[in-house]
């Protein structure tokens, strides 16, 4: 991979807003999950296997029952999921899992959203938006002269608690290295009126940089926030600078989680509360596992006032924004995954 962000990483045109909207449009149509809206979910996942298909990629579906999994509740509303504490007794998903041939082995990157939706909410922009980047990224790798180790997943059961995020980290931990993680989380809503951006309860007292840029910015919707540790901070520079050099630049706010990778991290969160709004996505559970990872997020009920409800519509969405965040997560893929004397990909 040449160092340049504004490279592209395959030979397929530049991201397409106008593809972005159809994936959106498609998975949104309803509410969509594996308990409450089952047909709904399979039409949906049906619908991912395809389009990845169509790209090139080899996609495996990988069903998973889990029991009495502490997790939360998927019904509609503004609470975060530590507030909606619910223990599940079994769960049956699925999660996708999606290659290249021909990759090679060696340490792959993991670029992941979730597809389920909350009851009553068709989830345009949680997370139809992350799900849909996941598919235009697909599109870019599969025209890189040499394809990339990248591993594509798109997650289930997240709005119970990331429960198909965790299977998938324990899966793809058994298997080649896991070098990092990009989780799509809520990535489509932007607003430029002020005032728009709020921040929660105690994040000016624990992570003061951030919370200046915002208020220097007039609260404004108007970027990606990229959470990241330590082990990540690299590729969220990365990330950053080629979503300023995608077509429509798009501002990204860098905002480094202080906590370290694996179990101990978790356990600090406890005690920080502010902290666990960093971890409520599908990125935690490679957290946990001390695998970098960094989450790209628009900040959901920070922001979109249709979050989690029934007028998070398609129609709500800036297309051209999600398309750079499209364009920025295919470099940082494959910046962050290539590692071994390979050809540079143009």
């Amino acid at each position: 991979m040449t160092n340049d962000p504004t490279a592209q990483p395959g030979s397929q045109a530049l991201p397409d807003p106008a593809r972005l909207r159809r994936h959106v449009e498609f998975l949104a149509a309803g509410p969509r999950s594996r308990r409450r809206a089952p047909a709904a979910m399979e039409r949906a996942e049906a619908y991912v296997r395809e389009e990845l298909a169509a790209a090139g990629w080899l996609v495996r579906r990988r069903p998973f029952e889990a029991r009495w999994q502490l997790g939360a509740t998927d019904r509609h509303g503004h609470r975060a999921l530590a507030l909606k504490p619910r223990l599940h007794p079994r769960l049956r998903g699925a999660n996708l899992v999606a290659t290249l041939p021909g990759a090679g082995a060696g340490p792959v990157v993991v670029v992941g959203a979730h597809l389920d939706s909350v009851s009553g909410s068709p989830g345009a922009d949680d997370n139809a938006s992350g799900v849909a980047v996941v598919l235009e990224t697909a599109r870019l790798l599969a025209g890189a002269p040499v394809p990339p180790r990248v591993v594509l997943a798109v997650f289930d059961m997240e709005e119970l608690g990331l429960i198909g995020a965790r299977q998938a980290a324990r899966e793809l931990g058994r298997g080649p290295e896991v070098r990092g993680m990009i989780c799509l989380e809520s990535v489509g809503y932007f607003s430029d009126a002020p005032g728009t951006q709020r921040l929660p309860v105690g994040f000016e007292r624990f992570f003061p940089e951030a919370s200046a840029a915002t208020r220097a910015g007039g609260h404004r919707g108007d970027f990606t926030l990229v959470v990241h540790r330590r082990s990540s901070a690299a590729a969220a520079g990365t990330w950053q600078r080629a979503a300023a050099a995608a077509p429509t630049a798009l501002p990204a706010l860098l905002l480094r989680d202080p906590r370290p990778d694996g179990p101990l991290g978790l356990l600090i969160g406890l005690a920080v509360p502010p902290a666990n709004h960093l971890g409520r996505s599908d990125h935690a559970p490679f957290w946990n596992r001390g695998i970098p990872a960094l989450m790209l997020t628009d900040t959901a009920n920070f922001r979109n006032p249709h979050y989690h409800r029934p007028s998070d519509v398609p129609d709500t969405l800036d297309y051209a924004r999600l398309a750079s965040v499209a364009a920025a997560t295919a470099v940082t893929a494959v910046s962050w995954s290539d590692t071994g004397p390979r050809p540079p990909v143009p």
